[in-house]
């Protein structure tokens, strides 16, 4: 079948898994990945960075296969076997020549369908997370975007880290990993998507044999409170040996699938997505106050957030809180000027474009489309929503996000007596 005019392709097996493919016949390669709706948000409070650590794991070894077996035939096709947690997925992928894609799908459903989960293996991949987690947290700015991520979502599994935490981490036992793997790894949480040059015909036929036996089940609930709240907290950490402050401010934004998200992303390209965006040019070209401001969107099935960071010195922290404000009360109060709002549309557009150029990307692509949407976004059509976007929309989405009382901000750095007040926020 295709969508929407795209060459794409759509295959759902009797058991509820679902295959997605978009043929770019011109290349000599194929992207490939297994998503599965097994990311952190799916934790039990007791449990958190269990969905991680069984990414981890899974490379530990298989009915069939050793850690070393894997990474050696992924490396002898010259292919590129990733994987990673977030908030909502798991992704297991692999890039390989067209001719290596059997060998390349072969090794990664093994790895979702067969993992050993040795108690061995568990005992030292504890070890190699509570590195990963040290090593996070001698970085200021993951630990300051982590420590707002705790505090705005607050009480909700959206604010707990995908690492967990070190009490959690060393609780796990070889029971829970089995169980929450069980639990979350079906056909029906399981999106297959692959980009390059092959047919769905030929994916198919890759995922019958492993996939195609396995009984529907229906899909778990996930943990916890099931609404996100947001939390307009404001958190401090002194760290005197730090040469810089870090901070980050979040305010509530739309969830993924809202029709408003395309009045987001050029009011959060306009304040801080770009180069000629007002955080970079007022904050560092004009003021010469930091090296990194930035602002950017995050949003989740059922809620979102707006979040802006900037590093700077202790003595001009103010300042640059204030300049942030500052900022915030513009986009309210003014209108952007067309030559502005344009600039951002384009350079959207133009992103937009260049991001889809890989395989890689667009096996990505069609999996966030597929589990977010049901349905596939052509790029003239997404040109189209961002081009309808005005600019009284984006002083109305201002107005939604940008309320004093409703800013969430952390500090990490030589505080020497600094006090992070709400007035600083005013806008």
């Amino acid at each position: 079948m295709s969508a929407n005019g795209q060459a794409i392709e759509r295959q759902v097996l009797p058991n509820g898994l679902v295959m997605v493919t978009e043929p770019m016949p011109h290349m000599r390669s194929v992207s490939i990945g297994i998503w599965v709706r097994a990311g952190s948000r799916r934790e039990p409070e007791q449990l958190n960075g269990i969905a991680h650590f069984i990414e981890h794991m899974v490379f530990k070894g298989t009915s069939r296969r050793s850690a070393e077996v894997i990474a050696r035939e992924m490396d002898s096709v010259g292919g590129l076997l990733d994987a990673f947690t977030s908030k909502e997925l798991v992704s297991f992928n692999a890039k390989v020549l067209d001719e290596h894609l059997p060998r390349a799908f072969d090794v990664l459903s093994d790895l979702v369908l067969e993992p050993l989960f040795a108690a061995e293996d568990i005992v030292k991949e504890k070890q190699v997370i509570l590195e990963e987690i040290r090593m996070e947290d001698d970085n200021p700015e993951s630990l300051a975007h982590e420590m707002l991520t705790q505090s705005f979502w607050r009480g909700h599994p959206l604010g707990a880290p995908i690492l967990g935490t070190r009490a959690t981490v060393r609780a796990f036992s070889r029971r829970s990993v089995v169980d929450c793997f069980r639990k979350w790894y079906t056909p029906k949480n399981t999106v297959i998507t692959a980009a390059g040059n092959i047919r769905l015909k030929q994916l198919l036929d890759l995922v019958e044999k492993p996939f195609g036996g396995l009984k529907a089940v229906p899909s778990a609930a996930p943990a916890g409170p099931v609404t996100p709240h947001t939390h307009a907290r404001l958190v401090t950490r002194n760290k005197p040996a730090l040469e810089q402050a870090h901070m980050t401010l979040a305010v509530p934004a739309y969830p993924l699938t809202d029709p408003r998200r395309y009045a987001a992303s050029v009011l959060n390209n306009i304040l801080g997505g770009s180069m000629s965006s007002r955080l970079f040019q007022n904050i560092r070209e004009r003021q010469g106050l930091a090296y990194a401001v930035f602002s950017e969107l995050n949003p989740y099935s059922d809620a979102g957030m707006l979040s802006v960071y900037a590093g700077t010195s202790r003595a001009t922290m103010e300042r640059v809180l204030r300049s942030i404000a500052g900022e915030f009360r513009r986009l309210k109060d003014e209108l952007v000027a067309p030559e502005e709002l344009r600039r951002a549309k384009d350079q959207l557009k133009g992103s937009l474009v260049l991001s889809l150029e890989s395989p890689g990307a667009r096996m990505s692509n069609l999996a966030r489309q597929e589990i977010y949407f049901q349905r596939f976004f052509t790029v003239e059509e997404l040109h189209a929503s961002l081009e309808k976007v005005t600019a009284e929309e984006i002083q109305e989405t201002a107005r939604e996000f940008f309320h004093p009382e409703r800013i969430a901000a952390t500090v990490v750095g030589p505080l020497e007596g600094f006090r992070l007040r709400r007035d600083l926020l005013a806008c």
